[in-house]
């Protein structure tokens, strides 16, 4: 079994129907531990040393948050800067990430169509992904294809329902070593399980 750590970031959970439902779901499979990180840091002072100890206990590395401005909320821009040290997590002796898993589990207010070359968005949602994609190569880490929820504001309570039901699934396989890291391809059709579209 691995150890999963789900990082969380949304600075407005109230307001989010999809993100608190994936929480619940989350919260229901053993082994996953959920470390908040605007609830942990609201005043952005993070805890380097309390971060990098969870990071080295865990086995995969799930950041889950919606796409704010086609980019993560701030706190995770926050964290990677402090936590992902040179010397720790990369360059000269910075090994202490190798060979974990990486997933990104991000969710987007627009449709899949919107992410494409000649969609309302202009770029692919991996284009938009590319530098949290870099940064886990960069740190030695298996960066494994994203869980997505596309069209969150279009989706019906039994939609959101199941697409949060079908992560916690997707964690549960993680945790169970039913998704092999070192195989999977990122972006293709072969990680089609951890993937979910919204409204077409």
């Amino acid at each position: 079994m691995s150890r999963v750590l789900l990082l969380f970031a949304h600075p407005a959970l109230e307001k989010s129907r999809m993100h608190r439902r994936m929480l619940h779901y989350a919260r229901q499979v053993q082994g996953v531990t959920i470390n908040d990180l605007y609830e942990e840091y609201p005043d952005f002072d993070v805890d380097v040393k309390r971060e990098q100890d969870l990071l080295a206990a865990h086995d995969v590395v799930v950041v889950q948050h919606p796409i704010y401005w086609y980019s993560s909320p701030a706190m995770v821009k926050q964290w990677e800067d402090l936590v992902l040290e040179h010397g720790w997590a990369y360059g000269s002796g910075g090994t202490a990430l190798h060979g974990k898993g990486w997933v990104a589990a991000v969710t987007t207010g627009g449709r899949v169509a919107a992410y494409r070359p000649e969609g309302h968005n202009r770029f692919t949602l991996r284009e938009f992904l590319a530098p949290m994609e870099q940064t886990a190569r960069l740190c030695g880490m298996r960066w494994v294809t994203p869980y997505v929820v596309y069209g969150t504001h279009l989706l019906a309570a039994d939609e959101i329902e199941q697409r949060a039901a079908a992560y916690g699934g997707a964690l549960a396989a993680i945790r169970d070593g039913r998704v092999d890291l070192a195989a999977a391809d990122p972006w293709g059709v072969g990680a089609a399980a951890l993937t979910t579209e919204g409204a077409p």
